[in-house]
């Protein structure tokens, strides 16, 4: 006999009329009839209050202190609806349903056994990170409160400033937790500044120079296109922009150089003082001979200008391997942390680097400023510059990448702390089935 599963409203509706009928039977039934009948009744009960569960174990180094985004790919029974729960508490989870992956956040604090229960009832209704468009830009944020920005209209230079530095297609505000604006652009020493963006410098388009950075020049720069996907959920927010490399030198016309997509996903790390999110960069050249990308300190990665309270004395710098604002420059590191004062002066914030193990160069070159720049007021600009130290061809029409993650703090982000998260995006947890 096969058992339809039934939802606990039908059931309990089942049960009631089930009973009012037995009941108006008792008097007519002999004791075998209805000790059959009671029987039947206690076994179908059970079928029906029966479900589809898996148990998900979460395979992670017992020591981490860190959430950690996780993925597993749900089996058939659960595509109509299923629940996620965690020592009997349910888990925001979120579903991709053409492709089946489930993902969530694993925080230290929860068992690493997790039980998938199938269900028609959803209670998946947690607090949503949410990607909206606002005056120009696409903000992903925890429900209406923004966290990062990303320009996808003209942003012109201030009043009497030559136009040439218009530019879209870069992140700002970059805000932590509190509100703190961490980036910055168009600063009056350099307004081809953006926030948090990554051109190339030195390139070369066959004989011909071309700099996609320096806006000044007039040589090129790299503008949006188009939203390729934009989304929002109980668990990320994420978007992929299309943008275009522009080649203004080497042709009687301007011709793309570049075509780039830009993948951001911001993830809730449920903790009021921090969030994270991931930034990569999938690239290729049409042109016949492809583009050469010459060794130099900027270009490429990511390059962060910061906002012009951190100085000398009050901002800091500490790499993966133990450098600082002093020696930080020209060397190589995993993750860097780069922090400041706070806008009120009365606690500090930053920002936690990291670079994919994948990524070319990896341990990553950086440019980190020396603390006496801009006429020895100690801004702070940070990079990862994949070809800082070693040239780099791109072929034509083959695709290239680049992924970096962030945390975004206030308060203080120990060294401990980040070789843990570094750890768990080089490193992703694996999810496996076990019998329960």
């Amino acid at each position: 006999m096969v058992f339809k599963l039934l939802n606990k409203k039908r059931i309990r509706k089942l049960r009631i009329i089930f009973s009012l009928n037995l009941l108006s039977m008792l008097n007519k039934l002999p004791i075998g009839r209805l000790v059959t009948i009671l029987f039947f009744l206690v076994i179908t009960s059970c079928i029906t209050e029966s479900t589809v569960t898996e148990k998900l174990r979460v395979f992670l180094d017992d020591k981490s202190i860190v959430s950690v985004p996780v993925q597993f790919k749900i089996s058939e029974p659960f595509r109509k609806g299923f629940i996620l729960k965690n020592n009997d508490k349910p888990v925001p989870f979120q579903l991709d349903s053409a492709t089946g992956i489930m993902r969530f956040m694993h925080h230290p604090v929860n068992e690493t056994d997790y039980i998938v229960q199938a269900a028609n009832e959803k209670n998946n209704e947690f607090s949503k990170v949410k990607a909206f468009k606002r005056d120009g830009n696409l903000v992903l944020g925890t429900n209406v409160t923004p966290r990062i920005s990303y320009r996808y209209e003209m942003a012109y230079p201030p009043k009497g400033v030559d136009s040439i530095y218009k530019k879209s297609g870069f992140i700002h505000p970059i805000l932590t937790p509190k509100g703190d604006t961490i980036t910055r652009i168009q600063p009056p020493d350099h307004y081809h500044h953006y926030g948090l963006w990554g051109p190339w410098t030195h390139t070369r388009i066959d004989t011909t120079l071309v700099d996609f950075w320096n806006l000044a020049l007039g040589m090129g720069t790299v503008l949006f296109k188009e939203f390729k996907r934009i989304e929002s959920g109980t668990v990320f927010s994420s978007f992929i922009a299309s943008q275009e490399h522009i080649d203004f030198k080497t042709s009687h016309a301007p011709q793309i150089a570049i075509h780039e997509d830009v993948h951001v996903r911001l993830w809730n790390l449920n903790r009021p003082d921090r969030y994270m999110f991931d930034y990569g960069t999938r690239f290729k050249s049409p042109l016949k001979n492809g583009i050469f990308f010459e060794a130099y300190r900027y270009g490429g990665g990511i390059g962060l200008r910061f906002n012009e309270r951190w100085k000398s004395d009050n901002s800091t710098v500490l790499t993966s391997e133990g450098n600082d604002r002093l020696t930080a420059d020209g060397t190589d590191a995993k993750w860097c942390i780069v922090s400041g004062t706070s806008y009120d002066g009365t606690g500090r914030n930053g920002i936690l680097f990291m670079s994919h193990p994948e990524n070319r160069a990896h341990p990553e070159p950086m440019r980190v400023w020396p603390i006496d720049a801009n006429n020895g007021r100690g801004d702070l600009f940070f990079e990862f510059s994949p070809i800082r130290h070693k040239a780099w061809r791109i072929e034509p029409a083959k695709e290239y990448s680049l992924n970096y993650r962030m945390v975004v703090f206030d308060g203080e982000l120990t060294g401990q702390e980040a070789e843990a998260y570094w750890q768990t995006y080089a490193n992703p947890p694996e999810t496996k089935l076990i019998k329960k």
